[in-house]
């Protein structure tokens, strides 16, 4: 399949070098910033999911009436919604956006913002519920016969659903993580795994490992890899040198005043992804052509955070690195979020397409 691009959902006009305070959404600025993402052929938008945040579903639902080819991703836990419900309100949003649903899983990285929902479960449980909640949907989707489930987590009687998958059997599913459980489970139920943006050599092996459970599990096919990063861009290296300066700057003054997400004495990460990033930023602030760590240690490796710095040249060339290992889904997302994604719609997803397009035709023996 070709590479595609994602995006992440911002419904106001809010950012990390910016933060308003307790922002409502603004319907405005989310039919302007998914249109745009829409425009210039962006194929995915992530909704994200946090225990005080917006409703994703009814956001997406949103950016699906506003849009025409935009998929949505729609963020999940597990804890958060039967996974019964969870089945027909996915295959309903298929049905709104004419086939343009998908779901990522999030087991939990944190066991305090899992306990703020009421889900005190540890680590592997989650996991373990996750791969039931999985199979449950998957059969949920293919079938609408009636079905009993007795598992661990979840039993019910004889549960029919109506509500089919544009497709007729099923929506794509995402799973991420960094921890063994999260391979072994994307590995063997996923369509997509998502990866955070690490070193070409650990984005290899993480690969590596999710293709070997794959293989593991018996599937024919393997799960499409998505990397995330965050490109800090302009049209010389010096300019996004010093772009990415003042980003820097912006974050650590907003963190130290108390206006970011993750206070200033948070304590270390409980989640693998991020202790990883953590980890390898201790290695060096520039890693590989341009992947830039210092954005990492001032947020305390919360959520997607390695940028990529450079000439629009060197990010395409740097994403091209990725794609030459696998990767098929590419999230960028920025800090200055509806202008960077403009600037990534103009600058670097054409041109990364059209370096594909040029080996493809190569490839054919077409000049």
């Amino acid at each position: 399949m070709p590479t595609e691009f994602i995006s992440l959902t911002f419904p106001n006009a809010s950012t990390e070098l910016n933060p308003l305070p307790n922002p409502a959404i603004d319907p405005d600025y989310l039919t302007r910033y998914a249109r745009n993402l829409d425009d210039y052929e962006y194929n995915y938008t992530l909704v994200p999911y946090d225990s005080s945040y917006f409703d994703p579903f009814t956001t997406g639902a949103t950016i699906a009436a506003v849009t025409k080819n935009l998929k949505i991703i729609i963020a999940l836990r597990p804890n958060t919604l039967y996974p019964t419900v969870a089945a027909k309100a996915l295959a309903t949003l298929d049905q709104l956006s004419r086939g343009r649903a998908v779901v990522h899983f999030i087991a939990g990285g944190s066991d305090v913002e899992q306990a703020r929902e009421g889900d005190f479960l540890g680590k592997e449980e989650r996991y373990a519920r996750l791969e039931e909640y999985i199979k449950i949907l998957k059969r949920a989707w293919e079938s609408p016969e009636p079905f009993d489930w007795d598992g661990k987590y979840y039993q019910f009687k004889q549960f029919r659903n109506l509500v089919r998958p544009v497709n007729g059997t099923s929506i794509p599913v995402s799973v991420g993580g960094s921890s063994a459980e999260a391979y072994r489970i994307g590995g063997s139920l996923a369509d997509i795994f998502g990866l955070w943006g690490e070193p070409l050599k650990e984005t290899k092996e993480q690969i590596d490992r999710i293709y070997a459970e794959a293989e593991k599990a018996g599937r024919t096919d393997r799960p499409r890899i998505w990397v995330t990063f965050r490109p800090i861009v302009a049209e010389t290296e010096e300019l996004a040198w010093a772009k990415a300066h003042r980003t820097l700057d912006a974050l650590k003054g907003n963190r130290a005043d108390g206006k970011a997400r993750v206070p200033a004495e948070a304590p270390p990460p409980q989640n693998v992804g991020s202790q990883r990033l953590l980890e390898i930023a201790k290695k060096g602030e520039v890693q590989d052509r341009a992947l830039w760590y210092p954005t990492v240690t001032a947020t305390n490796a919360r959520g997607a955070s390695t940028a990529l710095v450079g000439s629009f040249q060197t990010i395409i060339d740097s994403l091209l690195d990725y794609v030459d290992l696998g990767a098929e889904l590419i999230s960028i997302r920025g800090y200055d979020n509806l202008n960077d994604a403009i600037d990534y719609g103009r600058y670097v997803l054409p041109r990364v397409r059209e370096e594909l397009k040029k080996r493809e035709n190569g490839a054919n023996g077409t000049h």
